[in-house]
């Protein structure tokens, strides 16, 4: 014994064979255990998180897809809002030259009523002057030409006639004049 002991001291490559059959059992009632209990709740943890991967990356790519519709409705929005701003320049520049031209037609049109009104008031202010006039030149005529004759010439009807005749007259002479 103490031989096989010393033999089995010196052989320590080969195995006790109880042990290894101990060994087995027990790595089977383990092995048993790990497949029937274990593994199916580590396999069924394993496939929902390879679902919630794939769902995950399914929803990642389902929103970028979504992402890549509206970026590409904004930049159309964004677009038509250019494009209707641009229109919208031009129809204030438009329009803006149109108020223009009717300012301009609008002050040339004051500016003829103005130069009417103004021609009017200097006719009339004319008109006026000449009459004073008539009236001034003939009183001093009449009162000359009395002085001169000797006698009064307070006659209005004559004096007026008179008057009006030499101013006339002095008139026509101007004309053909000019």
């Amino acid at each position: 014994m103490i031989y096989l002991a010393a033999e089995e001291a010196q052989k320590p490559l080969f195995p006790v064979w109880p042990e290894v059959v101990i060994g087995l059992i027990c790595f089977g009632i383990v092995f048993f255990v790990f497949s029937k209990k274990l593994l199916p709740v580590i396999n069924k943890t394993l496939d929902e998180r390879r679902e919630a991967i794939e769902g995950g990356i399914a929803k990642a790519e389902e929103a970028q897809t979504e992402a890549n519709s509206v970026l590409e409705q904004y930049k159309a929005q964004l677009a038509e809002a250019r494009h209707e701003a641009a229109r919208l320049r031009q129809e204030a520049q438009e329009q803006g030259a149109v108020i223009i031209q009717e300012m301009k037609a609008e002050g040339q049109r004051q500016r003829e009523e103005i130069i009417a009104a103004g021609h009017t008031q200097i006719e009339a202010d004319r008109k006026a002057a000449a009459s004073a006039l008539r009236q001034d030149v003939g009183k001093l005529a009449t009162d000359l030409a009395g002085k001169l004759v000797g006698e009064s010439l307070q006659d209005h009807a004559r004096q007026s006639g008179t008057v009006d005749r030499f101013l006339d007259e002095l008139e026509a002479k101007a004309e053909a004049a000019r």
